[in-house]
């Protein structure tokens, strides 16, 4: 059966697309082009792999199996070069991250020592909110994934590395901000602003709420950390953010201030995941160990205990 890697890549995105169009976008290709490596992998293989119905593109059962393949044959030509890349000294190979948006206030802080030290590793960091990281958990797309509430669902390598402490929030002339102690139930009647649904942020506040029997005042939903610190600190209500969004004690360059809310703050892990089945690459295991060595003096200037 003459086939060729190429030929299998160009099938893996017409599926990932279940378009020939889009395919073809992605690869820089003409759509005829890409159309023709379609046709001849099926002669080659002899079976239908596609079948189109309306404007989109299906596995057919011969598809699934060849697509099935094509993934095996992938990883173990990863675990070729990453033996390839052992045997030269991590000179050269590849670092594929994910992280929840919350992590991208400290990650990108580690990866500058680590690209330092090891010049020949391309990182690829891909930052996104935690329903994008668990769809490429689940479509094997990175070496390691970063955040708070990994799925209970799959099959994960999950290690605590970081503590993750949510603390309440005001902006400084907030009348709550001059208190020395704040109960729940006074903080629960303000404006609140809360992150977006499926956020680590959220989840964890849900569960505090459940366990507590508050409820708070919410009047906005926003989607980014950024967005809530400054709508806090242009006085719009209060919230919960994690510390590492913020700056070391004191905060005023964030123009928000810390509030000492009865039951807070919450305690909560950034973890490293990775699928159980997962051989990590040698540039991983590197990230890891240099993760490691570098989280000590990072809580140390971000105040963090």
């Amino acid at each position: 059966m003459n086939v060729t890697l190429r030929q299998l890549q160009i099938f893996a995105k017409v599926a990932e697309t279940g378009s020939f169009t889009r395919a073809a976008e992605q690869l820089f290709l003409t759509q005829p082009a890409v159309s023709q490596q379609i046709r001849l992998l099926t002669e080659a293989v002899g079976e239908p792999l596609l079948e189109t119905m309306g404007r989109k593109v299906y596995l057919t059962t011969a598809g699934q199996a060849l697509l099935h393949t094509s993934e095996q044959m992938n990883q173990q030509w990863k675990a070729f070069e990453e033996d390839i890349a052992a045997q030269r000294g991590l000179h050269s190979g590849t670092l594929r991250l994910a992280a929840v948006s919350t992590a991208k206030y400290f990650i990108p802080r580690v990866l500058g020592p680590f690209c330092q030290k090891y010049p020949g590793i391309e990182v690829k960091l891909e930052v996104a909110n935690r329903d994008r990281i668990i769809e490429r958990i689940e479509d094997n797309l990175d070496d390691l994934y970063i955040m708070t509430k990994p799925p209970e669902t799959l099959e994960l390598v999950r290690e605590p590395f970081l503590d993750n402490p949510l603390v309440a929030i005001a902006a400084p002339t907030h009348p709550l901000a001059a208190q020395a102690q704040i109960t729940l139930a006074e903080f629960a009647q303000e404006r609140f602003i809360m992150r977006e649904p499926g956020s680590g942020t959220r989840i964890a506040l849900e569960a505090f709420q459940a366990r507590a029997g508050v409820s708070f005042n919410v009047r906005m939903e926003l989607g980014s950390n950024e967005a809530i610190k400054q709508a806090v600190a242009g006085g719009l209500g209060v919230s919960i953010l994690s510390r590492h969004t913020l700056h070391r004690l004191p905060v005023q360059e964030d123009e928000v201030a810390i509030l000492p809310v009865e039951g807070f703050p919450l305690h909560t892990q950034w973890q490293l995941v990775y699928l159980s089945k997962k051989r990590l690459s040698r540039a991983a295991q590197a990230f890891l160990a240099e993760l490691a060595a570098w989280i000590p003096q990072y809580r140390s200037r971000k105040g963090i205990t």
